[in-house]
């Protein structure tokens, strides 16, 4: 199965599926993706779109974004969630540059776990109820907020730390591209150092922090989140394989 799929207008958008599980199965395929934004896809992209036949689309981005960069066409006719989960916008003048670039991220990923706790119940319930099969998740850049919801549905299907950190770092593979065309589309704005940037010491040190804190990612959405353990359940019944391939 091939886990990147290309689009002429978008960077970063990937099939979730053939991950192992900690119960010897797997993540099935063409059940979950993640994307950058929905809103560039155009002309031919429409037509390798509709061939995924989505059904729904949770699109974390704020109401401002998509007013300004666009949604998913409504012609497609997928069910649609518009779910901010970031609270807090970010202080790009905060960075320290001491800490680094996977320092400052880690600290606005959890940030988003404190700020966003009811539309991430609503993302993880939608994504839960097999009748939204298959499912696109995606922000502006399909890498921070995507990858906050990526990282919790993956840990709640029994996957290993280590393969959501690296399914969180291939959005390296689309960064030289992203930043070229932000450029392009907004030729006189200043880019922060970590401007499209996705170390895997970012969701490392998230993902240790959300433990700290927490006891595990899979706590942290039963007892903060709120989503029930029937949701939970269904979420793994329709997302793993039966055994492992």
């Amino acid at each position: 199965m091939i886990r990147h799929i290309e689009f002429a207008n978008l960077c970063n958008f990937r099939d979730m599926g053939g991950y192992p599980t900690s119960d010897g199965r797997a993540v099935r395929w063409q059940r979950l993706y993640r994307a950058d934004s929905l809103g560039w896809l155009d002309r031919d992209d429409l037509a390798a779109f509709r061939a995924l036949r989505v059904r729904t689309v949770i699109d974390l981005r704020h109401p401002f974004e998509i007013e300004r960069m666009g949604r998913v066409p409504e012609s497609e006719g997928q069910r649609y969630h518009n779910l901010p989960i970031e609270g807090r916008r970010w202080d790009v003048n905060a960075y320290d540059e001491a800490l680094g670039v996977a320092r400052y991220l880690a600290d606005r990923y959890l940030e988003v776990t404190e700020d966003g706790v009811a539309n991430l119940r609503t993302a993880l319930e939608t994504i839960a109820d097999a009748g939204n099969a298959p499912v696109v998740i995606h922000c502006a850049a399909g890498k921070d907020r995507t990858g906050v919801l990526a990282a919790l549905v993956l840990s709640l299907a029994g996957v290993s730390e280590d393969d959501i950190v690296a399914d969180y770092a291939l959005t390296g593979l689309a960064t030289e591209r992203f930043v070229a065309d932000w450029r392009r589309r907004h030729p006189d704005a200043a880019l922060w150092p970590g401007f499209g940037l996705a170390p895997a010491e970012a969701m490392r040190f998230f993902l240790t922090d959300l433990k700290a804190r927490h006891g595990s990612p899979e706590r942290y959405v039963a007892q903060v989140v709120g989503l029930s353990p029937a949701a939970t359940e269904e979420l793994r019944r329709h997302l793993l394989t039966e055994s492992r391939p």
